[in-house]
C-alpha cells in the first residue's frame, strides 16, 4: 500500500486484531449529535467471521493509525449468496450507553457540575471524565446546583445535556472515549483550508453548499427561572434574564421557561445560549473534499475532526473566512475511493460562555449578543 494510502487507511481494532480493507466504510462524528456512528463491510468466506466480532465487543477505529472513535459493536449482520458471506458490523462511540439507557434516578444540593456529572455516568460505566476548568462560570470557578432532580424515565444523556446546558456547557466524547464536559476553543489556528476558484486554482473541494437562514433565529431570548428555597435563604421564583442579538432586522422575540435555572447567572447563561443556538442553527456550509486530512494552504496533514476551525475561500459564494467544524463523515472503501463531509457553521457562535476565545477588535457585521437582568 503506498504511503499516502496508508495515512488514510481505516482499520477496526476488536479483541487484539486488526481489520482492514473494506468493501465500504463510514464513520460519522458531530459535536451536537450524541453517539457517533460508523459502518463498515466487507466479503469474506462463511467460515472466516473471527469469535470476537461480536455486539457488545469493545472497539476503536483509526485512520492512518490513529485512533478517531472508541466505542462497542451494536450489531453483526451476515448475508450469504452463493457461498459468499457479506459482513456488516456497526456500532457506536461511549455515548451509546448514556443515550440508551435510563439515568440513575437521584435528587442532591449544592453540586458542582463535575459531582452532578458523575452521579450520572459512572453507574454506567463511563470512568474518564473531564470537566472543562472553569467551565461554566464567568469568575473561573466550575458553576454549580442549588439543587439536581433526575426524574424517572430521563435517559442518562437527556440528564447529562440538562445540567451542561444548566451551565451554559455541551457534553461530548473525545476519540479515546473520554467524556468531557465544556466548550470549544477559538483561539486554535484553523487546521486547513477548503478553496473554490473559479478559475480552479488550488481547487480541493468537490461540492460545497451554503445555507443560511432566518427560521431559528431571534431578536431576543428571555429565560424565565426559579430558585428552591434553603435552610440560608429563600426561594425566589421570578428570576428573568434578557439575552438580545442587535444584528436581528426585525422583532422576533421567543420566551424559555426553565425549571433548572436556579440563579440569575444561570438564566443569564441559557439565554444567550438559546440565542446563541438560533444563529447556529441558521447558517450551514456542507463540503466533500477527497481523503480524510486537511489539505490546503494552511493544511498540516491533521484529520479532519469536529472542533477544529476552518479557514474557507469560495469565490463562487463569496465567502472568504474561518468557520467551525461542527461534524465530519468519513467514507470510502474498494473501489470508491475516499472522500470526507463536512460541515461547518459559523465560528465563535457556539456555546458563547464557555468557548476560549481571544481578545479582539469586533468586526462589522459579527455576531452582537447582550444581557439583561429584569
Amino acid at each position: 500500500m503506498p504511503a499516502g494510502d496508508a495515512r488514510q487507511a481505516v482499520t477496526l481494532m476488536v479483541g487484539g486484531r486488526e481489520h482492514r480493507d473494506w468493501t465500504s466504510y463510514e464513520v460519522d462524528s458531530d459535536l451536537m449529535t450524541p453517539a457517533d456512528a460508523w459502518r463498515v463491510t466487507l466479503g469474506i468466506p462463511a467460515d472466516a467471521v473471527p469469535a470476537t466480532v461480536r455486539p457488545w465487543e469493545p472497539v476503536q477505529l483509526a485512520v492512518g493509525g490513529e485512533v478517531v472513535l472508541s466505542g462497542r459493536i451494536d450489531r453483526v449482520e451476515r448475508t450469504i449468496r452463493k457461498g459468499e458471506l457479506s459482513l456488516a458490523i456497526s456500532g457506536r462511540d461511549g455515548a451509546a450507553v448514556l443515550v440508551d439507557c435510563s439515568a440513575p434516578i437521584f435528587t442532591s444540593r449544592q453540586v458542582s457540575v463535575a459531582e452532578a456529572v458523575a452521579h450520572i455516568v459512572r453507574p454506567l460505566g463511563i470512568a474518564r471524565v473531564r470537566v472543562a476548568p472553569g467551565a461554566g462560570h464567568a469568575t473561573g470557578h466550575t458553576a454549580g446546583h442549588e439543587k439536581v432532580a433526575i426524574e424517572p424515565g430521563m435517559t442518562a444523556w437527556d440528564a447529562l445535556q440538562q445540567v451542561a446546558e444548566a451551565n451554559g456547557m455541551w457534553p461530548w466524547f473525545t476519540p479515546d472515549g473520554t467524556l468531557v464536559v465544556g466548550g470549544p476553543d477559538y483561539t486554535a489556528p484553523p487546521v486547513g483550508g477548503l478553496v473554490l476558484r473559479m478559475d480552479g486554482t488550488q481547487n480541493n473541494v468537490l461540492a460545497l453548499s451554503v445555507r443560511d437562514g432566518v427560521e431559528e433565529r431571534f431578536s431576543e431570548v428571555t429565560v424565565l427561572g426559579q430558585s428552591h428555597g434553603t435552610e440560608d435563604a429563600e426561594g425566589a421564583n421570578a428570576l428573568r434574564a434578557i439575552a438580545r442579538d442587535t444584528t436581528a432586522q426585525w422583532h422576533r422575540p421567543r420566551v424559555v421557561v426553565e425549571a433548572e435555572c436556579d440563579t440569575a447567572d444561570m438564566a443569564r447563561r441559557r439565554a444567550r445560549k438559546l440565542l446563541a443556538d438560533g444563529r447556529l442553527a441558521a447558517f450551514e456550509m456542507r463540503a466533500t473534499v477527497r481523503g480524510h486530512r486537511a489539505s490546503g494552504p494552511t493544511g498540516d496533514g491533521v484529520l479532519w475532526q469536529p472542533g477544529q476551525r476552518v479557514r474557507v475561500l469560495s469565490e463562487p459564494h463569496g465567502i472568504d473566512g474561518v468557520f467551525f467544524l461542527t461534524r465530519r463523515t468519513f467514507m470510502g472503501g474498494r473501489d470508491r475511493g475516499q472522500v470526507t463531509e463536512l460541515t461547518l457553521k459559523e465560528d465563535g457562535v457556539w456555546l458563547p460562555d464557555v468557548g476560549k476565545r481571544r481578545k479582539r477588535k469586533k468586526q462589522d457585521g459579527e455576531t452582537a449578543m447582550e444581557v439583561v437582568d429584569l
